[in-house]
């Protein structure tokens, strides 16, 4: 009997430091298993300049396109892991479009995560020296997903552009040079939104009080400002070429403003306006009808506009170039005045043929 329950006790033994060595190997097993998991999620599997990486994922784009923007630029030094953990986050079902900035050193949990919940960095958008919508178009379609197709087809026939009290004419008046933040897959409509949001908050109650004061609209003093852009490019000077449009349109002069003539004739590579250009008609030729143009005869800059708030008081009507070239001009009170000072720069352009 007692040798009985000394066998059973043996067998017992055995069976308890089996089943404790099948324990530790599984528990190996799962803590090697556990371990390779938590570097495929955790380890760095980034290696980009230290500025980042600028992923662009179209509208539409599938998680092949993603793999292939990620592995032609070797952003990704284990592949295998990456295309694993997306899978096991189901991100393949969850593309989303945008500019994402991979940063260096990043494990394939974050930038999955980061992917996989839209979390873009926004892009810079800038534009500036702007004649018309299309030429803004082609230079917003070269920094946003938006092409500048679509751009034009929405600002030139949406409902909302007349809705805001635009027309084609007086559109360029909505969009204000300087650089703005925008998710890269903006679309067309919403880079409009955004552009009459900054549109309103420029247009503060003192901007328009410094308008009203003038007896000019907001449009008005951009189409004024155009103007004035297209006279000079001196900054310091611009709020002095503004007065003397100013007393020119509180008089009830012809503005003769030279570049509203290049506009009505369509050749922005002219270099002189001749007298024949005077006499074509066009509701932008200054020469022929009083008072502002239409609409703006060029996107004008944040100087511009604030020059015509804020311009000069003088008894200036008349100016015409330095002659010496500088890129500033010479103010008259008079036509007499006037003709003695353009004589001077005629002569100075003949002496340089």
């Amino acid at each position: 009997m007692n040798a009985h329950l000394k066998t059973n006790e043996a067998s017992r033994k055995r069976t308890r430091g089996i089943l404790s060595l099948v324990f530790v190997m599984l528990l190996a097993i799962a803590i090697l298993a556990g371990f390779r998991i938590y570097q495929r999620l955790m380890r760095p599997n980034v290696s980009v300049p230290q500025e980042g990486f600028s992923l662009y994922i179209p509208t539409d784009a599938g998680f092949q396109q993603v793999k292939d923007s990620l592995f032609l630029h070797h952003v990704i030094d284990d592949e295998g892991s990456f295309e694993w953990v997306a899978a096991k986050k189901d991100y393949p079902a969850h593309v989303r479009p945008g500019h994402y900035l991979v940063k260096d050193g990043m494990s394939n949990f974050q930038l999955v995560n980061m992917l996989r919940g839209g979390m873009q960095t926004p892009v810079k958008v800038t534009f500036n020296n702007v004649r018309d919508i299309r030429q803004l178009a082609g230079k917003i379609g070269a920094q946003i997903e938006a092409d500048s197709a679509a751009i034009v087809e929405y600002l030139l026939h949406s409902d909302s552009i007349g809705a805001w009290g635009f027309s084609q004419r007086t559109l360029p008046a909505l969009f204000l040079p300087n650089t703005y933040e925008f998710y890269w897959n903006t679309d067309a409509e919403k880079f409009t939104v955004k552009m009459k949001h900054e549109y309103d908050k420029f247009w503060n109650e003192t901007r328009r009080n410094k308008a009203q004061a003038l007896h000019l609209s907001p449009v008005e003093v951009s189409t004024l400002a155009s103007i004035v852009d297209k006279e000079t490019n001196k900054t310091d000077e611009m709020a002095r070429i503004a007065g003397v449009y100013l007393n020119r349109l509180r008089s009830g002069w012809l503005l003769q403003a030279d570049p509203t003539l290049v506009f009505a004739v369509g050749d922005f590579e002219m270099k002189r306006v001749l007298n024949v250009h005077k006499e074509i008609e066009s509701p932008y030729n200054t020469y022929k009808y009083i008072g502002l143009p239409p609409g703006p005869i060029c996107i004008p800059s944040l100087a511009s506009i604030n020059a015509v708030l804020d311009a000069e008081k003088h008894n200036f009507y008349y100016f015409c170039a330095k002659e010496d070239f500088s890129g500033y001009h010479v103010f008259a009170k008079t036509l007499s005045e006037h003709n003695r000072n353009a004589q001077r720069y005629h002569r100075a352009l003949e002496m340089r043929n």
